[in-house]
């Protein structure tokens, strides 16, 4: 299944796409695409359903962050050797991992922000995951069970505080706007093989990414089990699995986002992203 929420900012309804790619309103069938609903008899309920007894959404609505009331959105640092050669920086023994605020949280194709004092907001493509069975100390050969779904997301970074400074990652993340998730929640069903994805994003048309999850360092099932250890996981938490080589950071020279600059970025299956950046207001 490919499950939406669609209309204004902070108002979105739960929606599914049929195989016409029409979002089909669920409002009628769940509250959102949040919470228990993301458990897996729930989702298999949602399966049951007749689409074509959907109401057909009108139009072309805005899509929202195709998962709501997100608890934790949790990332994962330099978790591609290529990446971490560009960044510079030793290929970790173990998962890197750092928090982005949910208020960073946006839609697929809302505009991205750069902040007050930005002078240097790049770009990252990654694989999303999204849990969807309680995790707390689960193995990997049982963490697969607990994955609801993956999302594209494009996780935005403002360099200059992430990196200068007292630098810290989390404060260099977490701007409005610098946590694109979907367009669509990808059911795990329909997504076989996670460590097999392509993925690419391009600036004003040029290609800067083009990789593939089969380079990750810690796969989908490692990081899983691995984050259960230390924290424990609920439906609708978000993983963000790390980035492939060719942010702005690493060209020669750097390149960074400024306003009137158009992003597109994709993942295999999972749909596309489509965003203008902009200029914080005064």
């Amino acid at each position: 299944m490919k499950l939406v929420r669609y209309g204004p900012p902070h108002q979105e309804k739960p929606g599914i796409v049929d195989s016409n790619g029409q979002v089909r309103d669920l409002s009628g069938t769940v509250p959102d695409i949040a919470g228990e609903c993301l458990l897996p008899a729930s989702l298999a309920s949602l399966n049951q359903v007749e689409l074509e007894r959907l109401p057909v959404v009108p139009g072309k609505p805005r899509l929202g962050p195709c998962v709501g009331w997100v608890g934790k959105f949790i990332c994962i640092g330099l978790n591609y050797s290529d990446h971490a050669a560009e960044a510079g920086m030793k290929v970790p023994r173990e998962p890197v991992i750092f928090m982005k605020a949910t208020s960073a949280i946006c839609g697929p194709n809302d505009d991205i922000v750069i902040p007050r004092g930005g002078t240097k907001t790049d770009w990252e493509v990654e694989l999303g995951v999204v849990i969807g069975t309680p995790a707390k100390y689960v193995s990997e050969a049982e963490a697969m069970s607990c994955v609801a779904g993956y999302c594209v997301i494009n996780d935005l970074s403002e360099r200059v505080f992430q990196l200068e400074g007292t630098g810290q990652w989390v404060k260099g993340k977490s701007a409005d706007t610098f946590g694109p998730i979907g367009p669509w929640l990808v059911t795990a069903d329909e997504i076989p093989d996670p460590q097999n994805l392509k993925m690419w994003l391009e600036v004003d048309g040029r290609r800067y990414q083009n990789g593939s999850t089969r380079t990750m360092i810690f796969g989908v099932r490692q990081l899983v089990s691995y984050l259960s250890r230390f924290m424990s996981l609920q439906p609708g938490d978000i993983i963000s699995t790390g980035t492939p080589p060719g942010v702005g950071m690493g060209q020669r020279p750097p390149m960074y986002l400024r306003a009137g600059n158009r992003m597109r970025l994709g993942i295999e299956g999972l749909g596309e992203q489509d965003q203008r950046v902009v200029a914080e207001s005064a």
